[in-house]
């Protein structure tokens, strides 16, 4: 049990590390397409690191079957760790657009995804898991 909370701990911590490059990659204003690009970059990055940490976390807490992100989702809303499982669910199915960044228009709106939406919901995430950290 102790190596499971170290593990989602540290996985913690590389989440935190995205999600500041993600924030600061978010601050450009009027972006050009290699920035895009980079801000799906750090997208991609911090939504894997975030269904992984919350894998990490349920397994920690003794939960089972959490190895997809689909079903690690699906349990961190059912024991109340996010909001919005259908936005969640959402960003799930858009992630797989982040692949087309080559596409200026496609490029556009995936940053546009993810600056309205997306952000919003793992910055949530981050900060509910910062306070467990914290408590």
């Amino acid at each position: 049990m102790e190596n499971n909370d170290i593990r989602w701990k540290q996985r913690f911590q590389n989440f935190e590390k995205a999600m500041g490059h993600l924030e600061d990659a978010l601050e450009i204003e009027n972006p050009d397409l290699l920035q895009k690009a980079g801000i799906i970059q750090f997208f991609e990055m911090s939504y894997e690191l975030a269904w992984n940490v919350l894998k990490d976390y349920l397994e920690e807490q003794g939960f089972i079957d959490v190895n997809s992100p689909r079903s690690a989702i699906k349990k961190a809303f059912e024991v109340g760790l996010i909001e919005n499982g259908h936005v969640w669910m959402n960003l799930l199915l858009d992630r797989n657009l982040t692949a087309h960044t080559y596409d200026e228009q496609k490029a556009t709106e995936v940053e546009e995804l993810i600056h309205e939406r997306y952000f919003p919901l793992l910055m949530q995430l981050y900060q509910n898991l910062k306070q467990k950290i914290n408590d």
